[in-house]
This record gives C-alpha cells, sequence and structure tokens, in this order.
C-alpha cells in the first residue's frame, strides 16, 4: 500500500515513516504543501497523510485542492492543535481522520487502516466518467448502450484508471495494487487485461451506435 506523508519536520517525518515502512507501507515524503499538490497530481496513493502546518501551502489548501479535483483518496490530518474548530475545519473540507500530535505509532497505524478499508466509498458507489460508468458494488460498466459485469481484475483495473483521471499509472502500480500477494505477475498481464478492457468499451459503444 502506498503512502503519501507530508510533513516539515525532518526528524518527525522520518519516525514516522520508518514506522510506516516497518508496517508494510510504501512512502514518499514531502516537506511542504506546494510540493504535496504536485505528488497528487503526478501519482496515485492508497491514502495521504497531511501535517495541518506546513510552509508555502498549508496542509488545509492541500486538502481543498485534492478534493476540488475529485480525488477520493483518503486523508488523515495530522495537528499540532487540539481545538474542536481546527478538526471540523478540516473533516468540512474533506479529511477522513484526524490525529492530533503527539500520538501513538499504534494509533497511526489503526487510523490508516481505517480509512483505507473498502467502506471508504460507500459514499461513492459509482464512478463516472463522461456517459460510461462504473458501479462499485455490482462491478458493472454501463453506457447508454447497456451494462456489461467485468470479472474481478478487470473492474480494479478500471477503477484505478477512473479514479486517477489525467494522471498515468505504470504497470508496475497495476501490479503491485491488483497482483499483489499472488507472486510474480508481468508486464504482459498488465497489457492483456488492458485489452480485455478496451473490447469492453468497444463493444458497448459500438452497441450504442448500432
Amino acid at each position: 500500500m502506498r503512502l503519501l506523508l507530508a510533513e516539515d519536520e525532518e526528524s518527525l517525518s522520518e519516525a514516522l515513516a520508518m514506522i510506516l515502512q516497518r508496517n508494510g507501507y510504501q512512502v514518499e515524503t514531502v516537506n511542504n504543501g506546494q510540493m504535496a499538490m504536485e505528488s497528487t497530481e503526478r501519482n496515485s496513493y492508497d491514502a495521504i497523510i497531511l501535517d495541518v502546518m506546513m510552509p508555502i501551502v498549508d496542509g488545509i489548501t492541500v486538502l481543498k485542492n485534492i478534493r476540488e479535483k475529485g480525488d477520493l483518496t483518503p486523508v488523515l490530518m495530522l495537528t499540532a492543535k487540539s481545538e474542536i474548530d481546527d478538526k471540523i475545519t478540516g473533516l468540512e473540507a474533506g479529511a477522513n481522520d484526524y490525529l492530533t500530535k503527539p500520538f501513538h505509532s499504534r494509533e497511526l497505524i489503526a487510523r490508516i487502516q481505517a480509512i483505507t478499508r473498502v467502506q471508504t466509498f460507500q459514499n461513492h458507489p459509482k464512478l463516472k466518467n463522461g456517459n460510461v460508468v462504473l458501479d462499485r458494488q455490482t462491478f458493472e460498466l454501463s453506457t447508454p448502450a447497456g451494462a456489461l459485469r467485468l470479472t474481478n481484475r478487470e473492474f480494479l483495473m478500471l477503477e484505478m484508471l477512473m479514479s486517477n483521471q489525467g494522471r498515468q499509472i505504470s504497470g508496475e502500480r497495476f501490479i503491485e495494487k491488483i497482483w499483489s500477494g499472488e507472486g510474480k505477475a508481468e508486464q504482459e498481464i498488465v497489457c492483456m487485461y488492458i485489452s480485455y478492457l478496451q473490447k469492453n468499451l468497444k463493444y458497448c459503444m459500438q452497441t450504442f451506435k448500432s
């Protein structure tokens, strides 16, 4: 699972990255809000950890920028403030959870696990791109012509593509996300499944035209 950690305190950032890596996460670190926004535009993550008080651009602004672009990646906010108003501001901006410094490493891991569960998507069961709709509950791909149920891996690949519109996703990222823990997968397998998706989409469009 891939995380983005945006924290400007170097020693804390290094400590948190080490804790996360020991728990099986891949971690990319940045030390200001501008770098965080640029990273989310280039890459896809399973979760984002944002410190509220960061230089150049603060964490709340970064969060709002992410949500305005339709990015639903789970976000955990870190703050040294405990005032309820600060937490409400973050949650209203689209944060999934809040963690006040100082905190125990076990609580950090527990909160990341909580926000990355499948239930995170219950409020957003459908992904849309133009007149193409992907239903996360039924695995159905639909157009005005009708619906087609995808296989598990076809669904996972299309979900990644539609959740990261405008971003390039590498073959390695597909393998990491979809074939994780199932042995070594090759780039050719990714190409094969993309070919399946293209055929399904072409079929739907041809049916619509006919």
